[in-house]
């Protein structure tokens, strides 16, 4: 855990430095950065990871109510956003984006291991893979087209958008149909390290993109809690292993594993999501900064104990 604080907290400094070094340059860079990593990395790592998994029938049965668990988080955050805080339709798919889709890699996979120990890995690899492709890839991409402001104008343009901005997807259909062969170990293995070397790509994207709003008075840093935040961190870090907890209780064993991953604060890739399809990005990036220093502190916590 103090390898992954580490790296985050200068990721992050290496972000805000630079934009305030290079004044407004460093946001292209980290627009650039989410670009890459949608069209360039994301696929290749999804194939991969996806083309090697195998899940047993009990997993799977969990994960399908873990599945059940965010889409019903994603209606609960839609109605706040409109119906309570009355928010704009890009900063409701933010907020939407920011409570089902989780950091269940770079930061679950190392806080699994800490708190659970080595033996309780495999079912938070499972539940990191299948979680990320729904939530991100299905769920994060179709609130993305649905009200993001560059996914278009129409049903039809909006549709377009949702395919042809979401190359993981076609990563995934792959991966789900390639034998074993088409994924050797070793480019398994490069997957592995791309997966680890996006998180302090994202997390410079995230410095570099508070530095910039902060400097233009829009954003503090760190973040202000705003009430769209708030309740996105609330939804992902408390509501979702709670719930997923009450709805699995009465019908299946739920690995702990499972529950400390539902816990993890949104994931850089709500950025990518954000920035591709035109949602707040704004609050994307305060609602990942905010989750992932209280989770980051708890599990440090947690790990010491």
């Amino acid at each position: 855990m103090i390898a992954v604080t580490a790296t985050i907290v200068v990721s992050l400094l290496v972000g805000v430095g630079a934009e305030r070094r290079f004044a407004g340059r460093a946001q292209g860079w980290a627009r650039t950065v989410l670009t890459v990593t949608l069209y360039g990395l994301l696929p290749f790592v999804v194939f991969f990871n996806i083309a090697r998994l195998h899940v047993s029938l009990d997993l799977a049965a969990a994960l399908g109510l873990a599945i059940v668990t965010a889409a019903i988080v994603a209606l609960v955050a839609w109605f706040v956003s409109t119906r309570v805080l009355r928010v704009a339709r890009p900063t409701a798919g933010s907020v939407m984006v920011s409570s089902i889709q989780g950091n269940t890699g770079y930061l679950g996979l190392p806080v699994t291991f800490a708190v659970l120990g080595a033996g309780a890995l495999g079912n938070a690899i499972a539940y990191d893979t299948i979680m990320s492709a729904v939530t991100l890839l299905l769920g994060s991409a179709a609130i993305g087209a649905a009200l993001g402001e560059r996914a278009g104008e129409g049903g039809r343009s909006r549709l377009r958008s949702f395919v042809t901005r979401n190359p993981p997807l076609i990563a995934v259909v792959l991966g789900l149909l390639a034998p074993d062969a088409l994924a050797p170990q070793a480019l398994v293995d490069v997957s592995h390290v791309l997966a680890v070397a996006l998180a302090p790509l994202g997390f410079f994207a995230l410095g570099a993109i508070l530095a910039g709003e902060a400097e233009h008075g829009v954003l503090g840093l760190p973040p202000r809690m705003t009430a769209p935040i708030g309740t996105a961190v609330t939804l992902k870090v408390l509501v979702t292993p709670l719930l997923l907890l009450a709805i699995t209780a009465p019908l299946v064993d739920l690995p702990r594993a499972f529950l400390l991953q539902a816990a993890m604060p949104g994931g850089i890739n709500g950025l990518v999501i954000a920035h591709a399809y035109g949602l707040d990005l704004r609050t994307s990036a305060g609602a990942i900064a905010w989750g992932t220093a209280i989770v980051v502190v708890a599990a440090t916590i947690g790990s010491l104990l």
